[in-house]
């Protein structure tokens, strides 16, 4: 192995290690809360890349091409630790993989230069600020909850569409969403123990997923509105995301045509909120239209 092999190798292993203890010292910080906070995705991956740079530090030959290649590799072993010792799912692993390999990206690019002006004080502050706000935000209060609406107009009146609005028949349509596709739970029918104020619902998702509700608004023709009861956890997105509530709307055109409104209310448990939240709403919104599609298809059959 030459020097440029394992100057690498060594960062490879001692910034994955300093990864798996940080994270261990966020469960103790956490116990209990079920979050995954914004230090875990973005302090950590930095920290990683500035210990991986650290012994880069006599190569600075290396191009910014090299350093994303070996950004890329230090994330692909984090990711299959995190598979192999955290136990985090095939496609939340998929999800988290670009902000892992920004910030080990960054941390790199901060580490050299950091290294090559061979300011130790300098270097010091920088670590103890990155890992005193690591210890911040872990002990920091995280709340956050968001709506997502979607519409869809039917050819088919009001009262035809509230038909399949409280329970509809088994989709049977092919998958469109390509996290769908790849194994994430997607709707695949509703039941109802009646239609009343009150019923209990059931929503099945794909694997056997069943979301228990609880019907809390009966406006016949108008709006359905239910509170999920229970939901089921897995190690996919559904063990870091709550969905609080569901609603359909129906407004009569006036053509012999309505427009459908789906809502959904959620609550995430992973942070930064501003990253995650882009992919709640785009999974929302998928299943959102593959039911609304589906209710469309079923108004509209003669």
């Amino acid at each position: 192995m030459n020097k440029i092999q394992s100057a690498k190798a060594w960062g490879y292993a001692a910034s994955n290690l300093l990864g798996m203890i940080l994270i261990g010292l966020n469960k103790l910080l956490l116990v209990g809360s079920g979050l995954l906070v914004f230090s875990e995705f973005v302090i950590i991956p930095i920290l990683m890349g500035i210990i991986n740079a650290y012994f880069l530090r006599n190569l600075y030959t290396l191009k910014t091409r090299k350093l994303i290649g070996i950004s890329c590799i230090n994330g692909m072993i984090a990711i299959v630790l995190s598979y192999i010792f955290l136990k985090e799912g095939t496609i939340c692993l998929i999800i988290v993989s670009p902000l892992l390999f920004c910030f080990i990206f960054l941390g790199i690019l901060m580490g050299r230069g950091m290294f090559h002006r061979d300011n130790d004080t300098l270097n010091v502050s920088i670590i103890s600020l990155l890992l005193l706000i690591f210890v911040a935000d872990s002990v920091s209060m995280h709340h956050y909850e968001n709506m997502v609406s979607d519409k869809i107009v039917i050819n088919a009146p009001v009262t035809e569409v509230w038909k399949h609005v409280v329970a509809y028949k088994r989709i049977k349509a092919p998958e469109k969403f390509w996290l769908f596709k790849i194994g994430m739970p997607s709707p695949v029918e509703s039941t109802a123990d009646g239609y009343y104020l009150g019923a209990k619902r059931k929503c099945i998702f794909s694997n056997g997923y069943v979301f228990d509700e609880k019907i809390v608004t009966y406006d016949k023709d108008k709006n359905l509105t239910f509170d999920i009861t229970h939901q089921p956890r897995d190690p996919e997105i559904m063990g870091h995301i709550d969905i609080l509530r569901g609603q359909f709307l129906l407004k009569d055109n006036g053509n012999n045509t309505t427009t459908l409104v789906g809502n959904s209310w959620y609550k995430l448990y992973v942070f930064p909120a501003w990253y995650y939240d882009i992919w709640a709403q785009s999974i929302t919104r998928n299943v959102h239209m593959r039911v609304m599609e589906h209710i469309k298809q079923l108004s509209e059959e003669k």
